[in-house]
């Protein structure tokens, strides 16, 4: 009598312990799924990017450089610049930008720096890839307007060229090229142990506009050769160039 009564007890003890099993596995399944429930509408409720893409930018004084050679360029040259926005995907005012890219070429009041605490004014030439309708074309100048802010204060010129861009087209990320008719040309590549002069570089300026990843490059050629600005030039083999991704 006495082994079969803690036979039944065993019994009952043993059920209970598989409903409360069931229970807690069934809790487990509903908060994973209203987890994953909050995340997606948290990421739907987030705002995404009406344009992504590549940027470049290359100076006429270093960016990747120590304090030596930033201060001897400093309040003396480095005036010079040129940003270039290539849309991968998106609209910006109403129009579809896929492909198209705008450049912005630079002659500012001082050394191009660090914004953030130097910020600079400029004068400015928009050069607008020729395959862009009207509404593109507006669409694209508004972009460089409102991507490079002051450093476009003043427009000199908007230009319609063909333009050719490949950022990013070496396993570092660091090699590009950018050609807009006869007026523009760059070229870049990664840096290299020979790059360094004094062995305390860094990015010593940071990007002139908002981006994501920028990486710090070697600008082998930029070269500038339209009116508009009452200047020319060219530069080679300066550590003074970017390439990154951006959003809008």
């Amino acid at each position: 009598m006495e082994s079969r009564v803690c036979c039944a007890i065993a019994v009952r003890v043993t059920a209970k312990e598989h409903v409360h099993m069931k229970t807690k596995f069934a809790l487990g399944i509903a908060a994973i799924v209203a987890g994953v429930a909050f995340a997606t509408a948290l990421k739907a409720a987030r705002p995404q990017p009406a344009l992504t893409g590549h940027y470049m930018e290359v100076r006429s004084c270093d960016i990747y450089t120590g304090s030596c050679v930033a201060n001897s360029e400093m309040g003396l040259s480095g005036r010079e610049g040129m940003l270039v926005w290539t849309v991968q995907q998106g609209q910006w005012k109403g129009a579809t930008l896929d492909g198209l890219t705008v450049m912005a070429v630079l002659r500012t009041d001082d050394t191009l720096g660090d914004m953030r605490y130097e910020p600079r004014n400029g004068e400015a030439v928009l050069i607008v890839d020729n395959r862009a309708n009207r509404y593109q074309h507006e669409a694209l100048v508004d972009l460089a307007k409102s991507a490079a802010g002051s450093l476009v204060k003043s427009i000199a010129a908007v230009r319609s060229e063909p333009i050719e861009t490949a950022i990013g087209t070496c396993a570092s990320g660091s090699c590009a090229k950018v050609k807009a008719g006869s007026v523009v040309e760059i070229s870049t590549r990664c840096l290299g142990g020979k790059d360094h002069l004094c062995g305390n570089e860094e990015n010593f300026y940071p990007p002139l506009t908002a981006v994501h990843h920028p990486l710090s490059v070697y600008t082998e050629l930029a070269v500038y050769q339209g009116s508009d600005l009452n200047v020319t030039w060219e530069l080679t083999g300066k550590r003074s160039a970017y390439v990154a991704e951006f959003t809008r």
